[in-house]
């Protein structure tokens, strides 16, 4: 029995299969077939033992797989809800500082800006005035001008404005038209009488806050001339039109009895406050 053991202790040893003979064969230890150790396969392993491998390798793999897929999404989701709760929480801690004072305003790097380059202003004339400003109109108008060709369609060709304008003119009387002999006043100095010249009306004053360009329908060939050459002076004819109907407008307008009446007025009670108990106010024809 110990040769038998030595013999199988030996062979594996030396890396190979022991091999049994009839004569070692007893009761307690069978004959067992072995591949022939001089064939192409003694250096493989057997069937048996590759499927019992190959059976481990699976076992392993699922038992790494079950360990570790399981424990990975909860691991980023508890990695993405701290990292969002950090987030959260410095960006409360930044607002309420700066809510309360603590932190200085932080500025719009991309805000648009505006550059002023415009010149000082330039006294060219001092005028001296002696008129008396006894009313003023205010006026709006609605211009709609619109400028196209005739058989040419207006998606090609047409320029189209509706603008408003808002303004107010002034009725004054100039004290200092006042002819020879203007005021004559009684020997007794108890009456005068007053002759002025005609009240006027001033130059319309367009209000910038309410004067603006409702609408503006331009063709297509317009719009491709704007691309190549704008006339910035198109406008100005546009306000030269609104200027000229609104001085039309007051022209039509009371404005200038009213101006009468408030001059006469004025006249009388700074001339009663003077001691004349008798005032006349006259106008010349205008």
């Amino acid at each position: 029995m110990a040769d038998v053991k030595n013999e199988t202790q030996a062979g594996y040893e030396a890396g190979r299969a022991p091999v049994r003979d009839a004569a070692h064969s007893t009761a307690e230890y069978p004959q067992i077939e072995y591949p022939d150790e001089t064939g192409p396969d003694r250096e493989q392993p057997t069937r048996a033992l590759r499927d019992r491998e190959s059976s481990d390798r699976d076992r392993d793999d699922r038992d790494r797989d079950r360990n570790s897929r399981p424990g990975f999404p909860t691991r980023a989701l508890r990695g993405l809800f701290w990292l969002v709760a950090t987030v959260g929480l410095v960006l409360a801690l930044v607002v309420g500082a700066q809510s309360v004072g603590w932190l200085p305003k932080f500025k719009n790097p991309f805000a648009a800006q505006t550059t002023d380059r415009s010149q000082p202003p330039l006294l060219q004339s001092i005028q001296d005035l002696s008129r008396y400003v006894a009313a003023e109109g205010n006026f709006q108008v609605l211009i709609d001008v619109k400028q196209d060709h005739k058989y040419i369609p207006d998606f090609l060709v047409n320029d189209r404005i509706l603008f408003v304008a808002a303004g107010g003119v002034e009725a004054y009387v100039e004290f200092g038209n006042m002819a020879q002999g203007a005021i004559q006043e009684s020997a007794d100095r108890r009456s005068v009488t007053v002759t002025l010249p005609a009240p006027g009306l001033g130059k319309p004053n367009l209000d910038p806050n309410n004067t603006y360009v409702y609408t503006q329908d331009r063709g297509l060939l317009n719009r491709v001339k704007d691309a190549f050459s704008n006339d910035p002076n198109r406008m100005q004819e546009v306000y030269k039109l609104a200027e000229e109907r609104i001085a039309a407008a007051a022209t039509d307008s009371s404005l200038r009895d009213r101006a009468q009446e408030n001059t006469r007025k004025m006249l009388t009670g700074m001339l009663r406050s003077l001691g004349y108990t008798d005032v006349t106010v006259k106008y010349e024809a205008g």
